[in-house]
């Protein structure tokens, strides 16, 4: 369930306020939001100016680039038309977020199908909405957006090594430089445009040496197929650039003057159209993720850890703590009391469901069943990922501010 909730507030200054210690910042519009009226747990509550300002700030770092959001991150309609009405394109992984895109207003230029493993039905009822732009990595796919959207501009992705991210695609999507030059050239022979190619260094990449090492060895493609004739014109650097969770992370232009560096050093020649994919950056810190506690408890007497069972696991909203690569910030109410380590769980009959073990959480010794622990920056791949019947508990309750 979405509600689009209208509260005043000013924007940007933000109103912002620090919680437990990591520079974690909660708007007092969402502050404001819990306590004139908590709703019920679990929920996510996401402010909407949170999503403007981190998009502007991305904007500004890549000045003259074409940012086209991840809607697989958060794909509420309430963020899409926000990051509509502020110019954005959209990186649709499916003919359902293509629709929702199309839903809010967004023209179907504005939409790029960049996912690489798709239905030829999807892809031609795509094409059917007006959407002309696809991704690629593989002849099968190639061959079905020649058969279901013949004349569209195709880019190819590229394998990268995901080194240094939390989150890593491995070895699921792209296909070697090589390959990438023999497959644009056969889109060329069919009809279709060969108009660019794309990679990504993983989600929540803290190292901008991985797009540098990517750059390069796109260059040397760009230039090889210009020995065929083909002349790319777009460059599309993906996602994966990080936010703070736990740990300081690089800021947004730092990481963005790394990267043009690289971008002036392996493109001075000839600079393509530069085209990027990001979700978490622009929507992850604008949500937070309200839950309760179920049951503190001991696995036996003299236990170091006791066990925090919270209403949401990770078949609620948090897949992203799998092997807690994604360390969320925690609070609660009685943050500022002595604290003590804790493993944290979710609610279903999953022995897998376990959110925090290794990760050296620590809470407050008097937490108990009924208090609140609100889970921060948490818009982007939480709603998204979130079950809607496991266990009969239902799905994550969500409000846009």
């Amino acid at each position: 369930m979405i509600l689009l909730i209208c509260l005043y507030a000013p924007l940007m200054t933000l109103n912002q306020v620090k919680y437990s210690g990591f520079g974690i910042l909660v708007t007092t519009k969402v502050e404001k939001f819990l306590v004139s009226g908590c709703p019920n747990t679990p929920c996510l509550v996401v402010d909407l100016d949170v999503v403007s300002m981190n998009y502007k700030r991305f904007k500004e770092a890549f000045p003259g680039s074409m940012i086209y959001y991840a809607v697989k991150a958060n794909p509420a309609p309430p963020i899409l038309k926000k990051l509509a009405a502020l110019g954005s394109r959209f990186d649709a992984a499916s003919l359902l977020e293509v629709e929702r895109c199309l839903a809010v207003g967004v023209v179907s230029q504005h939409i790029s199908y960049g996912n690489t493993i798709k239905k030829v039905d999807d892809i031609a009822a795509a094409y059917d909405l007006g959407v002309r732009l696809f991704a690629f990595d593989s002849e099968h796919d190639l061959q079905n957006i020649n058969i279901a959207a013949p004349g569209s501009k195709v880019f190819c992705r590229i394998m990268t090594k995901n080194t240094g991210a939390a989150w890593p695609f491995s070895d699921k999507f792209g296909c070697s430089p090589d390959m990438a030059i023999d497959l644009l050239i056969d889109a060329e022979k069919m009809g279709l445009e060969p108009h660019g190619v794309s990679f990504h260094v993983g989600s929540q990449q803290t190292n901008a040496r991985e797009w540098g090492k990517a750059l390069k060895c796109i260059a040397l493609l760009f230039n090889k197929l210009r020995k065929h004739g083909i002349n790319l014109d777009l460059l599309n650097l993906g996602g994966g650039f990080p936010i703070s969770y736990r740990k300081d992370v690089l800021a947004i232009e730092v990481l963005a003057s790394s990267i043009q560096e690289y971008i002036a050093q392996y493109f001075s020649d000839r600079l393509p159209t530069i085209m990027f994919e990001p979700g978490r950056y622009i929507i992850a810190e604008a949500g937070l993720l309200r839950s309760e506690v179920v049951l503190v408890s001991t696995k036996s007497y003299g236990a170091k850890r006791r066990w925090i069972y919270l209403d949401v696991g990770t078949y609620g909203g948090l897949a992203e703590t799998m092997n807690e690569a994604i360390q969320y910030p925690l609070r609660t109410l009685r943050d500022g009391s002595e604290k003590g380590p804790v493993i944290i769980a979710g609610p279903s009959c999953d022995g897998a469901d376990v959110l925090y073990r290794n990760a050296g959480y620590e809470l407050p010794l008097t937490l108990k069943a009924g208090d609140f622990v609100d889970i921060l920056c948490t818009g982007a791949y939480t709603a998204s990922y979130a079950s809607i019947d496991f266990n009969g508990f239902a799905p994550l309750q969500e409000y846009y501010l």
